[in-house]
């Protein structure tokens, strides 16, 4: 397979996500970055923790979300990233507004509003939470909603999109549409038992083995993690598994889990490796 990569900076998201990899990102993306591909794309893109951390992409490169705030902000930073900047200029960190933004119903405000809103609130969200979220306060830290620091990641993330594809797309049906010879999928699901972390009906736990069957039909290669348990090793049995040990942060909780990285090949560098995961903040 003849595979033409162009370097790419690293950028940080634009604000936290819960679930996001902001530590365990780097081993992901050196797999990635490692393994030959002609296409890359994303079913559960969320803030793009993986997706704008890697170094290098192909020709062609797609991400998708069933959220429709995660996708009306990619595509607004995509298409319209002046007017989202005049849009956040003049906002500060503030509970009011967390709460005046929280309370608006998403599906009547325009797009640029929708993704200025979104934006917003999970700058500021306790845990990058995206369902039930509440104002995270740190006592020992500046404001999260600091205009000068978020416009320079803002006008890297709107380059960093100028040549790739934006879906709204059930997860299957995106899979379907791009899997083809030479294509790489790295899928970040909700993890079993956290099903409604990100709303009601995204993502039930009959997904789990709907993906495992398809993803058992595709011509391309996936990359996929996943929490450890008894029941997902049985759900992706026919699939190389391997195992990391991590830690869970959220606030000044830390909690030693393990999750395991899911393929259909065998990964480059496969040893178990030890992580910090932060699911504090994704930045």
């Amino acid at each position: 397979m003849s595979t033409a990569f162009v370097p790419v900076a690293p950028i940080s998201p634009a604000a936290g996500y819960i679930g996001g990899k902001r530590n365990l990102s780097k081993r992901i993306c050196a797999i990635i970055d490692r393994t030959p591909h002609t296409s890359y794309a994303e079913p559960f893109v969320g803030m793009g923790g993986i997706f704008l951390r890697r170094t290098r992409r192909p020709r062609a490169e797609a991400i998708n979300d069933i959220s429709g705030d995660v996708v009306t902000l990619f595509r607004c930073l995509a298409e319209h990233y002046p007017y989202v900047v005049d849009q956040l200029r003049f906002r500060v960190t503030s509970r009011a507004e967390f709460q005046r933004l929280l309370g608006q119903d998403p599906d009547r405000l325009t797009d640029l509003q929708r993704a200025v809103r979104f934006l917003y609130l999970q700058r500021l969200a306790f845990g990058g939470k995206v369902n039930g979220r509440n104002f995270g306060v740190d006592a020992a830290a500046p404001a999260r909603f600091d205009v000068s620091k978020i416009e320079p990641m803002l006008a890297d993330i709107h380059d960093r999109l100028q040549s790739v594809v934006i879906e709204r797309l059930p997860y299957a049906d995106f899979i379907r549409r791009y899997d083809r010879e030479g294509a790489l999928f790295y899928l970040d699901p909700p993890y079993w038992a956290c099903e409604t972390d990100y709303g009601p009906g995204v993502f039930d736990r009959d997904d789990f083995a709907a993906l495992a069957t398809q993803l058992a039909g595709i011509k391309g290669k996936f990359l996929m993690s996943l929490n450890d348990n008894g029941d997902v090793r049985s759900t992706f049995e026919g699939f190389v598994i391997t195992p990391i040990t991590t830690t869970y942060t959220v606030g000044a909780r830390a909690t030693q889990a393990s999750e395991v990285l899911i393929s259909n090949f065998a990964l480059p560098c496969a040893d178990s490796s030890r992580h910090n995961i932060s699911a504090d903040n994704d930045l």
